[in-house]
């Protein structure tokens, strides 16, 4: 079946798709973005993701958009494609306008979307484990925000793969360890998670809360609280949470072996309790 495009209304195939030279999220990255995955046939999270969208529009003071409208067009775009396992990519932008710094209060955004298959690349890695570096956190102040200004991730994330790992890890000047590039992050000890607080300084990842919901049935503790990169290379575990992640092992990070080296049982069980919701 096709993978499509759709722009503010219209379908169409992705290669004929464009955008006007003028589009703010074009010149300004005043735009904001989802990524929504179908298993079998049916969308992951769907209003988790559509309530973050509404969240990240409204901080950058866009004017009130129709979430059922967006909604529809996401539904409409996922049954004309017909693909059983697709990633949907959504952004929406301020709109098209002279370029100009300051922006009018206008209700003409711009909405457009991709859909495309996955194909499953990170079955190996999340049998053996993923290996990480860490940089200094470069990014902007508002990172609890999705919009589309992710040149300091793409940056970081290539620096990854030249140096022969899967992702980078952010950490401040005094060593906090925040999340990846497109990820949260976790840490396991002595049976228990930690992971970064919710601030301006993470994204709040829908998997994240996923695994967080998981573990309160499990009665696993997880504790959000802020870490230090030697509490992460000293951990017996650590894995990456994301849409399209999942839940990714890490046992390698800069020159320190995590734990013993190899996959946890923690990190195994979350990933099966994960799948076992999706499939539900």
């Amino acid at each position: 079946m096709p993978e499509l495009a759709y722009i503010n209304g219209q379908f169409c195939s992705i290669e004929q798709a464009m955008v006007p030279l003028e589009d703010r999220g074009y010149q300004f990255g005043d735009a904001v973005y989802e990524v929504i995955v179908s298993y079998n046939g049916c969308l992951f999270c769907l209003e988790e993701h559509l309530i973050r969208l509404e969240r990240s529009m409204q901080e950058l003071l866009f004017p009130p958009i129709s979430l059922e409208m967006i909604r529809n067009a996401i539904c409409d775009l996922f049954d004309r494609a017909n693909l059983a396992r697709a990633e949907i990519y959504l952004q929406i932008s301020r709109g098209v306008a002279p370029r100009k710094h300051a922006f009018m209060n206008t209700k003409d955004f711009q909405f457009v979307m991709t859909i495309r298959r996955i194909e499953e690349k990170l079955t190996t890695l999340r049998e053996k484990g993923a290996a990480a570096i860490t940089l200094e956190d470069f990014r902007w102040g508002r990172c609890d925000i999705k919009t589309v200004q992710l040149l300091p991730n793409v940056l970081a994330k290539q620096k990854a793969l030249d140096a022969g790992a899967f992702d980078a890890i952010f950490v401040t000047k005094e060593g906090v360890v925040r999340e990846a590039t497109s990820s949260n992050i976790f840490i396991v000890i002595d049976g228990r998670l930690i992971t970064h607080p919710l601030t301006p300084n993470i994204l709040s990842g829908i998997t994240r809360l996923v695994i967080i919901d998981i573990c309160k049935d499990l009665s696993i503790p997880v504790e959000e609280q802020f870490y230090s990169t030697d509490d992460m290379y000293l951990s017996n575990e650590v894995f990456l949470t994301g849409t399209t992640t999942e839940v990714l092992p890490v046992v390698h990070i800069d020159k320190n072996r995590i734990g013993d080296g190899k996959v946890g049982p923690v990190s195994k069980k979350l990933y099966q309790e994960l799948r076992g919701r999706i499939e539900g």
